[in-house]
């Protein structure tokens, strides 16, 4: 990565982070911006913001604006995403992912390869699916997964969203990998949770990384202490 100007970051740039996992996007964003403020002297004002939140289970792309660019994320996060993962079948939990623990089992003995290919086909193009209880979208006043943790049962609307690919890379039972390419506003823990119960049986999210947005790839991503390392001339791989 070529190492920019102060006033480059401020008119506006278009940063790929690979995200590592257990952090959040929220410290991702601020280990950019304190990088850039500490050692590039930028305002602590400094415009600064990401196109689309990951969640800390999950790796991969993602998308930081700086200076002028921040007008774009609206944009940005409208874009098509590509995910990779593993979704383990035969149990669910709460959260649809490994957030929280397994809260039911089920019979997968009958799961066979010829079964799994065959139940892709039902998530391809545009279907309803409802969002997590477990995620932060909005209700009554309170993120959804603030009534999650405090046992209120809330009724949740579904949403419209598209499957463009859903590719099953390999089947290694309990353990199904994917590669789909989706639409805004789509919960791949959701995805996970429905392709279990088309399989009769259940699953969960065990593993997730964001690959691309729109034409941007991770491939071309920096991990965030990369990053750092970059404008900090002190930096230490401890740190």
């Amino acid at each position: 990565m070529t190492k920019l100007s102060p006033e480059e970051f401020q008119e506006g740039q278009v940063l790929l982070i690979d995200k590592p996992l257990t952090w959040s996007s929220f410290q991702a964003v601020n280990k950019v911006k304190y990088a850039l403020i500490k050692n590039l002297g930028l305002p602590k004002k400094f415009k600064i913001g990401h196109a689309g939140t990951l969640d800390p289970l999950a790796s991969g792309l993602l998308i930081i604006c700086t200076g002028k660019f921040t007008k774009r994320i609206s944009e940005l996060q409208g874009q098509i995403k590509e995910y990779t993962g593993t979704i383990t079948v035969g149990a669910t939990t709460p959260s649809y992912d490994l957030e929280t623990e397994i809260n039911e089992t089920f019979p997968a003995e009958h799961i066979t390869s010829e079964l799994i290919i065959e139940i892709t086909k039902q998530f391809i193009g545009e279907i309803d699916q409802f969002p997590p209880i477990f995620s932060a979208l909005k209700k009554d006043g309170k993120r959804l997964y603030e009534h999650a943790r405090a046992g209120e049962e809330v009724e949740i609307a579904s949403r419209k969203i598209e499957i463009t690919e859903f590719e099953i890379t390999r089947i290694a039972l309990p353990e199904i990998d994917f590669r789909v390419v989706c639409s805004k506003g789509t919960y791949i823990r959701s995805l996970a949770f429905d392709f279990g119960k088309a399989l009769n049986s259940g699953a969960h999210l065990t593993a997730l990384r964001r690959t691309k947005i729109g034409d941007f790839s991770v491939e071309n991503a920096i991990e965030p202490l990369a990053f750092e390392k970059i404008y900090n001339p002190n930096f230490k791989e401890a740190e």
